[in-house]
């Protein structure tokens, strides 16, 4: 609170709440620092990000997506304007089967929006394959991936752009927030118009935009944030040791992480045999106030404003995939507690 504070003192002192004011500018740069990234631009939030970046790639008709996501990355698309078109996830990694992409493209797909699910990054060496191949340009939804590398390179440095959020669920947030990466410079500049309604100037307009800013105050959080991010990383890869060795006599299903990849152990997902059992676990936690939550749950195939199509796989693990609670101040014991609970569930 009193390094919160001390940013809302200057804000006070300078009369400049938002419209790229000094503090989110310094929070574009460290965070550039911090990430090893060439561009970024700080946004209202993480759909917002999806949005502009379809719109500053220009894309059409059809993008190929994941069904395996939040819905955000599905209603982005249909609110621009395009229409999703789903490939079915990998079932050990949990994200999109670049073997089930190619099949999709049509001559209306315009471009891939995939999702590192649960910080896990894509196959991005197949997806970029493909794409080259088909002329394609790609998004990534990198909502959980912050921090995270693979091979050696930050994974917002993939793809024609990357969108992440920074929402007060994430590891990393400014309350609420988000942010879009590009290699290309120009692709940054193209954004920094959408995100401002256009502006190029106080009286001069380069494009239509939107009002895609964020204000000094979130700016503010992600600066008081960024300081213990390190620390926070850190916690969440020994809470996530200790699930892994208090889970052992549970039968489930956990995700393979990408052999290259250096993860932030954002989420903790667990895959029950079946949905009658994840839904009899959750009992048993919610009967003693732990409330854990079905993500991702539905598969986003199922919408009803989406033409349905066979994604198997998606179906399956939505229906019987949990995230246990993982958050900062979480203890050992209480992780040793939900495990007895969940065994306990599974044995009765």
């Amino acid at each position: 609170m009193e390094e919160y504070t001390q940013y809302l003192n200057g804000i006070w002192d300078r009369n400049w709440l938002t419209n790229n004011g000094p503090l989110v500018n310094e929070l574009e740069l460290k965070l550039k620092e911090y990430l090893k990234v060439k561009h970024m631009l700080f946004l209202g939030n993480g759909t917002i990000a999806i949005q502009i970046a379809i719109k500053a790639l220009g894309l059409k008709g059809e993008i190929i997506t994941t069904p395996f996501s939040y819905v955000a990355t599905t209603s982005s698309i249909v609110w621009e304007g395009c229409k999703p078109v789903f490939a079915d996830i990998d079932p050990h990694t949990l994200n999109i089967d670049p073997a089930r992409i190619e099949e999709k493209i049509t001559p209306q797909t315009t471009g891939i929006l995939a999702t590192h699910v649960f910080g896990n990054p894509c196959d991005v060496e197949a997806i970029e394959a493909i794409a080259k191949k088909h002329g394609l340009k790609v998004i990534y939804d990198a909502a959980h991936a912050f921090a995270v590398t693979v091979n050696g390179r930050s994974v917002f440095e993939y793809g024609d752009i990357s969108t992440s959020s920074f929402h007060a669920t994430k590891i990393f947030h400014s309350t609420e927030g988000g942010a879009v990466f590009a290699t290309d410079p120009e692709l940054i500049k193209e954004m920094s118009f959408l995100r401002n309604f256009g502006h190029n100037g106080p009286e001069t307009f380069a494009a239509v935009g939107i009002n895609g800013k964020n204000s000094e105050f979130h700016a503010a959080m992600g600066l008081a944030v960024l300081k213990h991010i390190d620390a926070l990383l850190a916690m969440r890869e020994t809470q996530a040791e200790i699930y892994d060795e208090a889970l052992k006599g549970l039968r489930v299903q956990k995700q393979t992480i990408h052999a290259g990849a250096q993860w932030n152990y954002s989420y903790y997902p667990v895959i029950f045999e079946s949905e009658e059992l994840l839904l009899k676990s959750m009992e048993e936690l919610n009967a003693n106030w732990i409330y854990p939550r079905r993500y991702f749950y539905p598969s986003l195939s199922t919408l009803h404003y989406v033409d349905r199509c066979d994604t198997p796989v998606s179906d399956s693990i939505s229906k019987r995939v949990l995230c246990l609670p993982m958050y900062h101040s979480l203890k050992k014991e209480d992780i040793y507690f939900i495990a007895r609970l969940l065994l306990r569930a599974q044995n009765n």
